[in-house]
């Protein structure tokens, strides 16, 4: 008899991620997983409690993806980390579509990891350290610019405007100087 293959929650997690990347969340289900592991449904529904635990757990792998982008654009040091971290919001969602609108256009009422909430404030930090304003200042500016970023990702991820990169370069170059300019008035 041979032995058992032991389905890891990492193993399912991939699974997941393959099926959102193809077939978006909706297609996200124990059965899909078990087609793509080629096992029953019983690998996963032993490694999670419920099918909600377990779509936590892709969408942290989206998170992991997602930032894997940020710090990729932010080493290859061809923009300022504010912007770079802008290029790369767009380019994931350019790219990974359907990662993309999991995890950035669902109904998400009163959620907010962790991670996300320490990164707006990264963010805020960048936008008071470059520009001078004050915290509360450099709040609403980061919060401008991102709704304008989000606006640029979320055309792209829906497949409602392809644009290349290097215009959403001078489009966020425009946003950002122009807030700037702005924010300094008042």
């Amino acid at each position: 008899m041979p032995p058992k293959v032991k389905i890891t929650k990492e193993d399912i997690v991939q699974a997941g991620l393959e099926i959102v990347r193809r077939d978006g969340e909706a297609g996200l289900n124990a059965r899909s997983i078990a087609a793509v592991l080629g096992c029953s449904t019983q690998p996963v529904f032993s490694n999670y409690d419920s099918m909600d635990e377990l779509r936590m757990a892709v969408l942290g792998g989206a998170e992991g993806i997602y930032a894997r982008y940020v710090q990729e654009e932010i080493a290859s040091g061809k923009y300022p980390d504010y912007k770079a971290s802008g290029m790369a919001y767009i380019r994931f969602a350019k790219e990974e579509k359907n990662l993309f609108r999991m995890l950035y256009m669902r109904h998400r009422t009163y959620e907010q990891t962790l991670n996300e909430a320490h990164l707006f404030d990264q963010m805020e930090e960048i936008v008071q350290d470059t520009t001078g304003l004050e915290k509360d200042r450099a709040r609403l500016f980061h919060l401008e610019m991102w709704a304008f970023v989000h606006g640029i990702a979320a055309m792209m991820a829906t497949g409602y405007l392809e644009l290349d990169m290097d215009l959403v370069c001078d489009m966020i170059t425009d946003a950002y100087q122009g807030l700037k300019n702005r924010f300094r008035e008042v």
